[in-house]
Order: structure tokens, then C-alpha cells, then sequence
């Protein structure tokens, strides 16, 4: 499955959804492996089976194996950091705050690919998983690597029109399943 029949699947009450999903595609802000990296990790970040699936097909044709495993692993550690970090945010016992986090993140300091590209891919994930703390602590990383707020912001409306997508595919598929099991 490509990115095109993804786009098929997005039913025309979401054309502007398929309008941005095939513009970012298309988008030269970022490199190609800032692109399609930021593609994947937001995949991987919504959950979504038929999503993931057609991202991950479509983004083999544009990643190395280490770019992969580089989204997957951003993917991954964000999983567990913007839990972990949205709770310092929302908690009011700032006793919390003083305490060391005690959890592995050594894919942070060493992620095996370039590590600006880590950072954006671990803020779409972050912005998709809504913790505060580490957007902006992905977000200040990212600068002093000098990417743009222009670079950044692509990234992130990759991360919101992935995100929409996941929640339109699976609200049709689960219309789908509804209606089946009535007949």
C-alpha cells in the first residue's frame, strides 16, 4: 500500500485530510529522511494496524534499515517518556519534580542516526502523545541543531494530519465491522 491508496481510503467528508496528506508528502521542507522518518514515528504513535501498514510500506521505498529502526526506536522511547513526563506536568505534588526519573534512555544521547532527525521525529510522536514537557524539550534540542520553526512546524502538521488520518481509517473500518455484524 502507498501513500496514494492510503489517500483512496480517506472518504470525501476528510478531503481536506487527503489534500494534506498528499501535499506533505510532497513538501521539500524537510530532508527526505526527516520526512519520511517524521511519517513513520507519527504511524507508529497513532496505533493504527491499517495506518502503520501503509506508512511502514510506503517508507521502505525512502529509509535505510538504520533510518527505520531509528523512527521505530523514537517511536518507542517516547511511548514511555511523554507518560512519564506528562505526569510531572499535570501532577500538583511538586516533590515529584525533584526526583530522578530512574528510567533507561540511552537511545536519546546515542539513537544510531542523526540526532536532529531523532529529535523531530521524537517531537511528532511527543506532539501526537500530548506532553507539554517533552515537545518543549524536543522542540529547544532541535533549534540548537539549527533546524527552522518552519522545519519544526512541518513536522508537527506531519504528526496532526497522520494522527487525523489513523482516526478516520479506523472509524470507517469500525462503521464497517458495525455494520457487517448487524446484517
Amino acid at each position: 500500500m502507498s501513500i496514494e491508496t492510503l489517500k483512496n481510503q480517506i472518504p470525501a467528508y476528510a478531503k481536506d485530510i487527503k489534500l494534506n496528506l498528499s501535499s506533505l508528502a510532497n513538501d521539500e521542507t524537510l530532508t527526505e529522511q526527516q520526512k519520511w522518518g517524521t511519517f513513520y514515528a507519527s504511524a507508529l504513535a497513532t496505533r493504527s494496524p491499517a495506518l502503520i501498514k501503509a506508512i511502514e510500506e510506503e517508507v521502505e521505498q525512502h529509509l535505510s534499515e538504520t533510518a527505520l529502526t531509528g523512527a521505530k526506536a523514537a517511536h518507542a522511547i517516547m511511548a514511555m517518556n511523554n507518560v512519564y513526563y506528562r505526569f510531572l506536568g499535570l501532577v500538583q505534588n511538586s516533590v515529584y519534580q525533584g526526583m530522578p526519573a530512574g528510567l533507561r534512555m540511552n537511545i536519546i544521547a546515542n539513537p544510531g542516526i542523526e540526532k536532529a532527525d531523532f529529535e523531530l521525529w521524537s517531537l511528532a510522536v511527543s506532539a501526537i502523545n500530548a506532553c507539554k514537557g517533552c515537545i518543549n524539550a524536543h522542540e529547544q534540542e532541535l533549534l540548537k541543531h539549527d533546524i527552522t520553526t518552519h522545519q519544526i512546524q512541518t513536522a508537527v502538521r506531519i504528526a496532526s494530519v497522520i494522527q487525523a488520518v489513523a482516526a478516520i481509517i479506523d472509524s470507517e473500518s469500525a462503521k464497517e465491522e458495525i455494520f457487517s455484524q448487524a446484517a
